[in-house]
């Protein structure tokens, strides 16, 4: 592998991209338009950048890194999806694109670094200096039949984020994700930050994502990405002063109801293994494991 086929991303990379994860990561949910706009319009504030490894015309390998501005801790940076062709690997191509998003993070001044690994690349991941810290579970549901749209109980009403104001739907994300287990503390991302990244996702479906509501107010939401037939369930949860009810479970079978019924038929979703009441959740609506990765960790010099 030369180092000339190490390359920034560009927009028109998005169809070899999104080809390749599906080889590489067959339950990561993310369609080619979305990709695109990702590429092209980046989330502010995180000084995002990608690369990709070209062979022959074709995308063969894919990397992200940036800043973590969602976390109280200083200085932590992220590189996200690293991965290469099975056809194309132990040619030095994870490793060259692994150095260019070192490059980019020492430019950021990044101090501690944060990335994931499948157990088969966890070998790659430390001898290039990363320690496997948490795992990931990843699961799948297939949709057919439809999951039957679930009663809620006297007092709760189930509401498709559709029919709500964005801050609204922003505020119980916020709330409800700020004690997720993880390798550093979760703040909540800003409005406008989140606006970007999440209400104007071009995969974001919402007609299906859900919140419920309790006495006129919104206390629980999962929020559905999609790309044709297939769902990401982007984040489920309650604000704590709700929890114990089982409404985050109500709000994801009614997003699950929902989609299925405007043509998903295979559901993902990702839980930290240390998560037990959402892999609870998920066990009762019938998911499966299918994947698992780990985060990794290392010092920046």
């Amino acid at each position: 592998m030369t180092e000339n086929l190490i390359r920034p991303a560009h927009p028109d990379d998005a169809p070899g991209v999104v080809a390749l994860r599906g080889v590489v990561h067959p339950y990561l949910v993310r369609g080619v338009e979305s990709t695109r706009r990702m590429i092209a319009q980046p989330p502010p504030g995180e000084d995002w950048a990608a690369w990709v490894a070209e062979a022959d015309g074709q995308v063969v390998g894919w990397v992200s890194a940036y800043r973590n501005i969602q976390t109280s801790a200083a200085n932590v940076g992220e590189i996200s999806t690293l991965h290469v062709h099975p056809a194309h690997r132990l040619r030095g191509v994870g490793t060259a694109l692994l150095d260019a998003a070192l490059a980019h993070l020492r430019l950021l001044g990044a101090k501690r670094l944060l990335t994931w690994s499948q157990p088969g690349s966890l070998p790659f991941a430390r001898r290039h200096g990363f320690t496997p810290s948490r795992e990931l579970r990843y699961s799948a549901l297939d949709l057919r039949p439809a999951p039957p749209m679930p009663e809620p109980p006297p007092g709760v009403r189930l509401v498709s984020a559709a029919d709500v104001d964005p801050r609204e739907v922003h505020r119980v994300d916020a709330e409800s994700s700020l004690d997720e287990p993880g390798d550093v503390p979760t703040d909540a991302l800003g409005y406008d930050i989140w606006h970007h990244e999440v209400w104007d996702n071009l995969g974001l479906d919402r007609d299906a994502s859900t919140l419920a509501e309790v006495d006129g107010t919104l206390v629980a939401v999962s929020m559905v990405k999609r790309d044709g037939d297939r769902m990401w369930s982007d984040f489920t949860g309650t604000v704590p002063q709700h929890r114990g009810r089982g409404l985050a479970r109500l709000a994801k079978q009614a997003a699950l109801h929902r989609a299925a019924t405007s043509g998903v038929r295979t559901a993902y979703t990702s839980n930290d293994e240390a998560n037990a009441p959402m892999l609870a959740v998920n066990a009762r609506l019938g998911y499966r494991p299918v994947a698992s990765q780990w985060s990794c960790l290392r010092d920046l010099d």
